[in-house]
């Protein structure tokens, strides 16, 4: 059976006073420690050194991913070429080695499926230039990803003719307007009264089509009716037709299944925001994991998937503050119903160069980012002095490691927004990296990745 590790709800209680003495107490206030000196010394003897992306060591690591159904591999920003780079290598190996059955990631499903035809088919590249147009372009519209899309093509080409191709998928839920668009065109293929039903029922969310936040915000003042019913009884309508629409097209009907699936928690998502508290966010997070869990079964019982996602949705919210704020995470809920055969691996950084923006739908700048903070998990890496390695979390040779960074610090996540200057605020929050995650990827100093415009994707290898 699983070994299962119950983290409770774990909470982070500010000490009050030197070590949490109150003030005025009887007992003497001991000296306030200083940070150990041997757990940046731990860390250098257990690291696996990475010298250089393509030709690092991963034999150890997929030993350790072992026979996991899911590997969540995350990020500590969205803007980091080595993160991006080293997941990429990382999957193509478990897609070689391991035959992992496809790829999710933190992209709205209906601009994924672009880059699904094209991994899979022989569209074109031109078919995936205007794909992840809204803010942040460059999260997915990069380099690093269309060269790991163009490996998929290539390898999805050469693969044996029994062997079913490798597919990408998006898990996220901000294409409320594109997955209209979908379920419509999908159901005037494969039945026009069916479609006809569903231009009345979403004519309820089209007048926000240009601002979908004004819909949430208008809905919550009581100033606009509520579309729920409306897109759940669209997506009720088209999964009882599951087995009439899937013998015509069983890929296509999946694709319209979730876009369905999408619209109606998007309508939810964007009533929750208006509300504040952790609803939105833990929608969104079980919005992605439904998806996943519903791609796990259309490719089979045994299907294995690789998550690329930020670690804050990847870590296992249980040790992290999320916990404090009631959110949970896709990594929480892939550990709850997968245990062990869930493999969570998290990224850091020290210093180096991130793309992202000061605000949302600003501009995306090359920013440096700062040091690590002298509290925090990436200084003790830092400390450690070795410029980039593989961490091993969950069962280390020595137990020492995990003891040592079990004690909560201090971890820095960057996400399309990089505000330095209240760095501490906005981008530290307290967890327990051992528990947060089973590898940590360490690399002491980043680069930003490389957006492309529309003109560049249209050069894309085809292929090879």
């Amino acid at each position: 059976g699983l070994d299962r590790e119950d983290l409770g709800g774990v909470r982070f209680v500010p000490l009050i006073g030197v070590q949490g003495w109150q003030e005025g107490g009887t007992a003497p206030a001991p000296a306030r420690p200083t940070r150990p000196p041997t757990v940046a010394h731990l860390i250098r003897e257990a690291a696996e050194p990475i010298t250089s992306i393509e030709d690092a060591a991963v034999g150890a690591l997929l030993e350790r991913i072992g026979d996991a159904r899911v590997v969540c591999i995350g990020e500590a920003t969205h803007g980091t070429s080595e993160f991006y780079r080293l997941r990429a290598r990382l999957t193509r190996e478990l897609v070689r080695h391991c035959n992992f059955d496809f790829v999710a990631i933190e992209g709205d499903w209906p601009d994924v499926a672009r880059l699904d035809r094209f991994a899979r088919s022989a569209a074109s590249a031109d078919g995936v230039a205007p794909a992840f147009s809204r803010f942040p372009a460059w999260m997915w519209r990069n380099r690093e990803t269309l060269e790991f899309v163009a490996w998929l093509r290539a390898r999805n080409e050469e693969r044996a003719a029994a062997q079913p191709a490798t597919a990408i998928y998006g898990l996220d839920l901000y294409s409320l307007f594109t997955s209209i668009r979908a379920v419509l065109e999908f159901l005037d293929r494969v039945d026009p009264d069916a479609a006809r039903v569903a231009r009345h029922r979403y004519g309820c969310l089209t007048p926000w089509e240009s601002d979908p936040q004004a819909y949430g915000r208008a809905a919550i003042a009581g100033r606009y009716r509520v579309c729920e019913r409306e897109a759940v009884a669209m997506l009720r309508d088209v999964l009882a037709h599951r087995v009439e629409y899937a013998e015509r097209d069983g890929d296509r009907f999946l694709d319209a299944a979730r876009n369905a699936a999408l619209v109606a928690n998007a309508e939810r998502y964007y009533r929750a925001m208006y509300r504040g508290g952790e609803a939105s966010w833990n929608l969104r997070d079980t919005h992605m994991f439904e998806t996943l869990e519903a791609l796990l079964a259309h490719h089979g019982p045994e299907a294995r998937a690789v998550v690329w996602e930020h670690n804050s949705h990847v870590g296992d919210a249980r040790a992290t503050e999320m916990a404090a704020r009631g959110e949970l995470n896709v990594g929480q809920l892939c550990r709850e119903r997968f245990g062990d055969r869930a493999y969570l691996i998290g990224f850091g950084t020290d210093h180096g160069i991130v793309a992202a923006a000061h605000e949302w739908d600003g501009p995306m700048e090359r920013m440096r980012i700062r040091p690590a903070h002298a509290e925090s998990y990436e200084r003790l890496c830092h400390d450690a002095e070795v410029p980039a390695f593989f961490l091993h979390l969950r069962s280390p040779r020595r137990s020492a490691v995990r003891e040592e960074l079990l004690a909560p610090r201090l971890e820095r996540a960057i996400g399309v927004i990089y505000r330095p200057a209240t760095e501490l605020a906005s981008h530290y929050f307290q967890a327990m990296l051992p528990q947060q995650f089973d590898e940590y990827v360490w690399f002491d100093e980043t680069t930003a990745v490389h957006p492309v415009t529309a003109h560049e994707t249209r050069a894309l290898p085809h292929g090879h």
